[in-house]
């Protein structure tokens, strides 16, 4: 069963509410929810593809794609960054001192919302071809 458009539509929410995060000065979690657009927008090419995608790195996810099609630099860098929102900007402890809310920064989240809609563009431009 394709869920292709499931994922993609929880993808464009998880965008929506990272630019709202940010919006209200929850920097981390405009972060990591970015970071989770960007996971799922590439998980729903896959599901269109008929494809399996296990795992949350984003860039991991984007090397597996390019296994069937070809994936920018750019978008690369951009997806290792994406990646360090994943566990820092939820855990305490994932920092020396500090709660993630005193440790994410606005220009940070701008930049990740920005690098999770050149994630979503791309895969949509994916969506459309296959």
């Amino acid at each position: 069963m394709d869920r292709s458009k499931d994922w993609m539509d929880e993808a464009e929410g998880d965008l929506e509410h990272a630019k709202s995060d940010l919006k209200q000065g929850f920097n981390n979690w405009a972060c990591f929810s970015a970071q989770q657009s960007s996971e799922k927008a590439i998980k729903a090419v896959f599901q269109k593809m008929h494809a399996e995608a296990w795992g949350h790195s984003v860039a991991d996810l984007l090397t597996e794609l390019s296994k069937k099609c070809q994936i920018p630099n750019e978008l690369h860098e951009k997806a290792l960054e994406l990646d360090k929102a994943y566990i820092p900007t939820r855990y305490p402890n994932a920092h020396p001192s500090g709660s993630p809310r005193s440790r994410y920064t606005k220009d940070e989240a701008r930049r990740l919302i920005s690098n999770a809609e050149e994630v979503l563009r791309f895969c949509k431009g994916l969506l459309s071809k296959v």
